[in-house]
């Protein structure tokens, strides 16, 4: 059976959830405002992401120019050598010498990855997924698990409020204040590496804290200029714009970097509202993520692959089923309480609160149950969260 909607119904993490579990293959066609995006599964792994009306500085070729990869010369030669011999612009780019064929697959590995994430800021739109035979290209970029996509945006969901309060404008630059220590020289696990879904990436030490120098603080310090604000080294570093501003955070905690700001402008002034606009949407994001697996496996083991109105309109008459949705239906309310104190500063007074800002609908403060979850503020960051007596 399809499945189609509204992102107001079905978000983008339930929707790659739910794919991911079935183990299906197909396109998912993604809609909103002026934004289409094909995301093509296969075997429940995303094999491509392709961005319709992507902007034309998120074209691979400009972001290889903006990288300082290559030169806008030797774009402008690769896309005639194209329009000519109908190659793909990496195979004419890799023959005629201007990038490796590793390096390519990377900034096309970080392209896709850019894409999916922007997906979790949508907040209106359609979807539809379609099944059907889907051929990976594996040379372009290699396979992403969705349950790995959905642990990076719960690490995104964690840290991006915290990075925000420091790198809060993309104008922003830095000065190098020390250099770095010595790298700690340890064995790497390829095995992992390759597991991971973001495997052309390296993993930082301590990846999580805001306390240490890994792989990507050496590469944004590397790139640090006078001359380079954050937008810049978001670009040149190739690490994305998470990493980058997480990166660029550790080093000022650290005291190797000083940040500056535009003359004459405060911190807070004009504030990036890029910036802001990811860590809020991210922050959303994790309500809808939160206990997602075990509440859809259930559904799809017993429901099958229904459409989100099917399922929203079917109920579990078995004691031990409600039990089982209920526990997993407390871990995303109390996601969802978090994500509004994250925002707020403080938790709600009542679930409806959760409703209102847009985190949950009404139908999940009382699913499985007739009758509400029970809920009571203790303080700013202290609450009691029940389900009603049975």
């Amino acid at each position: 059976m399809a499945l189609q909607g509204t992102l107001k119904d079905f978000g983008i993490a339930d929707i790659l959830q739910l794919i991911g579990q079935q183990q299906k293959t197909g396109q998912l066609y993604l809609e909103s405002k002026e934004q289409e995006v094909n995301v093509f599964f296969k075997d429940g792994n995303i094999a491509r992401v392709e961005s319709i009306t992507r902007k034309k500085k998120d074209l691979i070729g400009n972001m290889l120019v903006r990288a300082e990869i290559i030169t806008e010369a030797q774009l402008e030669e690769s896309l005639e050598t194209q329009r000519r011999t109908l190659k793909r612009l990496g195979d004419v780019l890799v023959s005629s010498g201007f990038i490796t064929a590793d390096r390519f697959k990377k900034m096309m590995q970080l392209q896709a990855t850019e894409t999916l994430y922007r997906l979790f800021s949508w907040d209106a739109g359609t979807y539809a997924f379609k099944a059907e035979p889907v051929e990976s290209d594996t040379e372009a970029i290699t396979p992403l698990r969705a349950e790995s996509v959905l642990m990076e945006g719960f690490r995104m969901v964690d840290e991006w409020p915290v990075i925000r309060k420091k790198i809060n404008r993309l104008d922003m630059t830095f000065e190098c204040l020390k250099p770095l220590p010595p790298p700690v020289n340890t064995e790497p696990d390829f095995d992992a590496a390759f597991d991971d879904a973001f495997a052309e990436k390296k993993k930082d030490e301590n990846k999580g804290e805001f306390k240490s120098v890994g792989d990507s603080e050496r590469r944004v310090y590397e790139a640090i200029s006078p001359t380079r604000d954050v937008r810049k080294l978001i670009d040149v570093s190739c690490l994305g714009e998470f990493e980058t501003c997480k990166a660029l955070l550790n080093l000022i905690n650290l005291q190797y970097v000083r940040p500056y700001y535009p003359e004459g402008q405060s911190p807070s002034a004009g504030g990036s509202a890029l910036l802001a606009k990811a860590g809020q949407s991210l922050g959303r994001v994790g309500a809808s993520m939160a206990a997602l697996g075990a509440i859809l496996f259930l559904a799809v083991q017993v429901l099958g692959f229904l459409s989100p109105k099917e399922m929203a309109a079917s109920s579990f008459a078995d004691p031990g089923a409600q039990r089982f949705i209920s526990r997993n239906q407390l871990k995303r309310i109390e996601a969802a309480v978090e994500v509004f104190r994250l925002e707020k500063g403080e938790v709600p007074e009542r679930l409806d609160a959760l409703v209102e800002a847009g985190l949950l609908k009404p139908e999940e403060l009382r699913y499985p149950w007739r009758e509400p979850y029970y809920y009571r503020r203790l303080a700013s960051r202290e609450f009691v969260l029940l389900p009603p007596l049975q």
